[in-house]
């Protein structure tokens, strides 16, 4: 039911949904969704001969105005228009109903889509039961080694996409058939440069209570094969792929086909320090990337990265097992990990290059202050007035999404945290204490926006990276010295840039050691600036690094051109 306010706040049009109140101080404010108004209904069914179990999982519908590429391949942050409505053992045959009281994204209420002609595609995403070691049983996605992204997840379904008149406000049901199940992963076969392996953790896997799969993606240097020598190795980190790295073999016509060329000339010249770069695979039942660290909800995956896959990674390949060796990279979520490893590890990582890190410090999650701000989607400047807490920008200042705009985007792909692709989400599970229903506690309610303090001092306590040096400077710093080098851009798509001047900040007041570290921002420059030059550029870097840091009287042969 919805609640009068006091005064009327200044929205965007499409912050305009969700029915439920707000309340801020002592002003209640209409926070607008899913209303009732719209009459039609969504009847999706997935046959017994598809499916002859009961389902748990969660339902959509999505409606395109195109079919150039099918319905779900099209949904996004501002993509095409998709509703979700949760199932629990919704018996074989029996239809799932998505309604005009089921929230969507980017059009929050059904009520407000224009009617006209769609195409309408219906897709179900499968939940299977986790038993966990901590003796909680939670329904989740169980990766397919897709990399927690339910439209293309192996044994998901949907229907073929039709295209239908909807008219929200008629008293209808459309009748939808998913019965198209999305076939296994195919991984690419392993060639002279490129090679790629996976195995199950039994760390993860007892967790978990079901098997849990990491995997690494190597990049050799030229003449690997014939030669005997050992080689340093770049830990590149980033979301998950089985891409080779840095666009190696990117096809032509693909978004990182100039960049990739370009690299793959400079990798098999003669004129190229020969190193390994190794990119990780370990998704998780919540996000494509575990972010490398130990998680009370996800489990322990940096014990598993650095006594599991990192070992796996040196008894296969022949690499430099020594810290001055061992050079870490990544790029938004790796960027945070490259940063997270070497600050965490500090005696076996030689090196950092971050380049836009996910918050380094809570005092800017994508806009919001966690530590200060009442509430995630707004900010209180004075009693009177509330404006929209921005969530990520063009470089040129203009508004691409709220905050509000893109917890919600995230609830309408998953509750519980359960999105896959969701930022928000991955961030509260990973840094969040576990809830009473054993799913993660939330700093933020995705509905309301309102923060949760208790939990923000539990990521500060274990997770913001500024806090834990400032903790342990004494025993930590003087092994990063030399080694912390962040770029980014100025004008970072989500506000990443602030964080990182809080940390900068802060290193320039240190002692004992006293050490700045190396900060590099671009001029205008959005999310991911990775610095000036190319990614080859970066490499050579890293080699000419090892090679000052290198004890005395070690051979290199590996720089030999």
């Amino acid at each position: 039911m919805l609640m009068t306010s006091r005064f009327t706040l200044m929205l965007a049009p499409m912050l305009l949904a969700f029915a439920a109140p707000l309340a801020i101080a002592q002003t209640s404010v209409v926070i607008p969704g899913p209303s009732g108004r719209a009459q039609v209904k969504f009847e999706i069914t997935v046959p017994t001969s598809v499916r002859n179990e009961p389902l748990t999982g969660r339902v959509y519908v999505i409606l395109s105005k195109d079919n150039k590429t099918a319905p779900h391949s099209q949904v996004g942050r501002v993509g095409a228009p998709f509703f979700g409505h949760d199932v629990e053992r919704l018996a074989p045959g029996a239809p799932a109903v998505v309604s005009g009281m089921d929230l969507g994204t980017p059009v929050f209420d059904m009520a407000d889509i224009p009617p006209g002609d769609y195409w309408v595609e219906p897709f179900v995403n499968i939940y299977s039961e986790f038993k966990r070691a901590d003796g909680h049983v939670l329904w989740m996605h169980d990766d397919q080694w897709e990399g927690q992204n339910w439209t293309r997840s192996p044994g998901n379904i949907h229907g073929t996409a039709r295209r239908i008149h909807v008219d929200p406000k008629s008293n209808t049901v459309i009748k939808l058939v998913a019965d198209q199940v999305i076939p296994p992963i195919v991984v690419p076969p392993d060639n002279e440069y490129v090679q790629r392996f996976k195995f199950k953790s039994p760390s993860l896997s007892k967790f978990w209570g079901r098997p849990i799969y990491l995997g690494a993606t190597v990049l050799l240097p030229r003449g690997y094969k014939t030669s005997t020598i050992s080689y340093p190795v770049n830990y590149s980190q980033g979301h998950f792929s089985l891409d080779a790295p840095y666009g190696f073999e990117a096809e032509p016509g693909s978004r990182r086909a100039a960049e990739g060329k370009a690299f793959h000339e400079a990798w098999v010249s003669d004129k190229f320090p020969r190193m390994l770069v190794v990119t990780f695979q370990h998704p998780t039942p919540y996000f494509d990337d575990s972010y490398a660290v130990n998680s009370v909800n996800s489990g322990p995956y940096g014990d598993a990265i650095m006594q599991e896959l990192i070992p796996e990674i040196e008894k296969r390949y022949r690499v430099i097992k020594q810290p001055w060796a061992r050079w870490l990279s990544g790029g938004s979520t790796g960027g945070w990990e490259s940063l997270a490893l070497q600050i965490f590890h500090p005696d076996f990582f030689g090196g950092t290059w971050s380049y836009c890190p996910d918050p380094v410090t809570f005092t800017d999650v994508e806009g919001v202050d966690m530590y200060k701000d009442e509430n995630a989607f707004y900010k209180r400047y004075s009693e009177w007035q509330l404006n929209p807490t921005v969530n990520s920008r063009e470089v040129n200042g203009a508004i691409r999404q709220t905050a509000q705009q893109r917890y919600w985007m995230e609830l309408v792909n998953g509750t519980h945290g359960r999105s896959g692709t969701g930022q928000q989400d991955v961030w509260q599970s990973t840094w969040g204490p576990i809830g009473a229903d054993g799913y993660f506690k939330p700093a933020v309610d995705s509905r309301t926006g309102k923060i949760d303090h208790a939990v923000v001092d539990y990521w500060r306590e274990n997770y913001d990276l500024l806090e834990y040096l400032k903790r342990n400077w004494s025993t930590v710093g003087p092994k990063l010295v030399d080694k912390i080098h962040i770029y980014v851009g100025n004008m970072d798509s989500f506000f990443l840039d602030r964080a990182v001047r809080d940390l900068q900040a802060w290193m320039k007041t240190t002692q004992n050691p006293h050490y700045e570290g190396y900060f590099m921002y671009g001029d205008q420059k959005p999310h991911c600036w990775s610095g000036p030059g190319t990614t080859a550029d970066r490499l050579r870097e890293m080699a000419e690094h090892g090679l000052r840091k290198m004890p005395a009287g070690t051979t290199t042969p590996w720089w030999n051109y």
